[in-house]
């Protein structure tokens, strides 16, 4: 729904709700007037049950004036609150009509995104890193009660179960970089995963596993990594106890925050004048001012602390630290 249309409709129930008070009112006030005998809050009573057509018992028995006055009262209050209740189911429906088509409209836009399949409390931390990176991420939540906190977060999601191709595929899993499933149940984020890699032999896929035996089923549908939560928690707590120097800085540099620099994963492009360039003749370190941690080969070999005449070629992943702004540069150059 257009904002300005919105707007004109929420206008026209806010003004309606003033004419209702208008009626409120005059009718107690006329009721207050007219009849002798009755009390400010009995005008008021009136009124209510007159409006409302509740068919309770007059405090008292009316004057002809009275009468009139109720008749009025009558219609005007009807018509009143039918046209609120008409124009607020209209903008009730209107406003799911556009958002379900708003969202169908983003989920056929998007390529080279990632797909986050549950919404539960590790999801929640999932959609918030993604955002934090300022790239683009689709959210599959079977729940329904969960909308809410969705559409607040502004959050590009559907409403189904990841474990149906169906469902996949409405979210883009063909066009889709990766995928990370984070699903209450084991069993569904093998289905999960095993559905997504038939759909997209090519994706990237990361899965939460809570039991220990779960972890083989996930490699084998598909996976490329799995996460086990408790045992990473564990090793962290380790980490914070016996080191909580190291460990504070590596969470300043993942999550960067209160710290300047950052690690990032750059790949080599077809296109880069880096491609078959030792690093030392690639000149990284004086124009980018970023140290190379490691080189990921397109086999996946890693080499740790690569030596100066290691060369360079394409779609190799350079991990690299340094500055936001020097990564940026050399992205640029890795990229040209």
């Amino acid at each position: 729904m257009d904002t300005n249309i919105k707007q004109a409709q929420l206008k026209k129930i806010y003004h309606s709700f003033l004419i209702l008070l208008v009626i409120i009112i005059y009718g107690t006030l006329g009721y207050y007037f007219l009849e002798e005998d009755f009390t400010f809050f009995d005008s008021i009573y009136m009124t209510a049950i007159t409006i409302s057509t509740t068919g309770f018992l007059e405090v008292k028995e009316l004057s002809t004036l009275g009468r009139i006055h109720t008749i009025i009262i009558i219609f005007t209050g009807i018509i009143t609150i039918g046209y609120i209740g008409g124009r607020s189911v209209q903008f009730l429906i209107e406003n799911e009509i556009f958002r379900s088509r708003k969202m169908n409209s983003k989920l056929d836009r998007l390529s080279n995104h990632y797909v986050v399949c549950g919404f539960g409390r590790m999801g929640k931390y999932i959609c918030e890193g993604l955002k934090e990176s300022k790239v683009d991420f689709v959210v599959i939540e079977k729940d329904e009660q969960k909308i809410d906190g969705l559409i607040s977060n502004d959050y590009t999601y559907l409403i189904g179960d990841a474990t149906l191709d169906e469902t996949l595929i409405k979210a883009g899993i063909k066009r889709a970089k990766g995928l990370v499933s984070v699903i209450k149940s084991d069993a569904e984020n093998v289905f999960t995963v095993l559905s997504a890699k038939q759909a997209n032999p090519n994706i990237y896929i990361i899965s939460r596993a809570v039991e220990e035996n779960t972890e083989s089923k996930l490699l084998r549908a598909g996976a490329n990594r799995v996460v086990k939560p408790y045992e990473i928690g564990g090793s962290r707590m380790v980490q914070l106890l016996l080191k909580p120097g190291v460990q504070d800085f590596i969470d300043g540099i993942i999550r960067n925050k209160n710290i300047e620099i950052n690690l990032e994963e750059i790949k080599i492009g077809h296109n880069s004048e880096l491609i078959g360039k030792s690093l030392r003749d690639s000149q990284i370190r004086k124009d980018a001012n970023v140290i190379i941690v490691a080189f990921v080969r397109k086999n996946g070999e890693l080499i740790y602390n690569p030596s100066a005449d290691e060369i360079i070629k394409e779609g190799d992943n350079l991990i690299a630290i340094g500055e936001n702004e020097n990564l940026r540069k050399l992205e640029k150059i890795c990229n040209i």
